[in-house]
């Protein structure tokens, strides 16, 4: 039997989720996954049951102002704060993952690190971050963060909303150490899954495509370690063919 456990780090909610037999065994390897914009930790209570079923502990976070912590912060001007989000997102997985391995529940060499779209790009900018990483899994999220922001601000200077240069001076140098595309050496050689829908317009699929090309001289000697899943009919949203592949990669590699 599965079990779900709503718990509280600080201002952190989240939800743990293992086998019953795992919840209080020490030692597990673990993934931590994060939810997209708008969305919710519990709305990746699905992906984390094939998980769990597979004997990890699985800890599903609410990012800021999103679930739990949403408050009066919704609509654009949180998606004006995606990368504040993000940001604070992966600095949040360290106090986690000390949390985690602090209560003797989780192996620190076995931490595995996934997330959908704003969860996918805070997964590649935990990377650049976190050695401790062991295994990735990152669906239709981008690693191209200077990219991907330029994008998002003239899409948002489209609908005629004002955002003055210094705004996005300031937000590129905050990005500037989390930029996984600047130092793909970080990805170290690490078991990496990217998936991506062809479809998608609100991140390119480009993004994975590009990433996997400049990835994989990398990976000459252990291409079982990295792997790009393109679904051609597949628009921003998850396909039921993800699931299983996700949780066979982590299954593969976190074990």
């Amino acid at each position: 039997m599965i079990s779900i456990v709503r718990e509280q780090l600080g201002d952190i909610p989240f939800l743990h989720v293992a086998e019953q037999t795992v919840m209080d065994q020490q030692n597990q390897p673990t993934i931590f996954f994060f939810h997209g914009l708008t969305s919710a930790k519990d709305k990746n209570l699905h992906i984390a049951y094939h998980l769990a079923s597979k004997g990890f502990r699985v800890i599903l976070p609410d990012a800021l102002h999103h679930g739990e912590r949403e408050g009066k912060t919704t609509g654009l001007q949180r998606t004006l704060l995606l990368w504040d989000i993000v940001i604070n997102s992966i600095g949040e997985l360290e106090l986690l993952k000390d949390h985690l391995v602090s209560r003797g529940l989780t192996n620190p060499d076995l931490i595995g690190v996934g997330g959908t779209s704003m969860g996918a790009i805070t997964t590649f900018g935990a990377l650049s971050q976190y050695q401790w990483i062991h295994t990735a899994g990152c669906l239709m999220g981008s690693a191209y963060f200077d990219d991907f922001a330029h994008q998002q601000i003239d899409e948002i200077r489209k609908q005629g909303l004002p955002i003055q240069d210094s705004e996005v001076q300031s937000t590129l140098m905050k990005l500037k150490p989390f930029d996984l595309s600047k130092q793909l050496h970080k990805v170290n050689g690490r078991p990496l899954m990217i998936w991506h829908g062809e479809k998608d317009t609100v991140v390119p699929s480009s993004y994975s495509s590009t990433l996997y090309n400049q990835l994989l001289p990398e990976y000459t000697s252990s291409p079982d370690r990295l792997v790009l899943y393109l679904e051609k009919q597949t628009e921003h949203v998850l396909s039921r063919k993800v699931l299983f592949q996700l949780t066979d990669w982590f299954g593969m590699h976190l074990k």
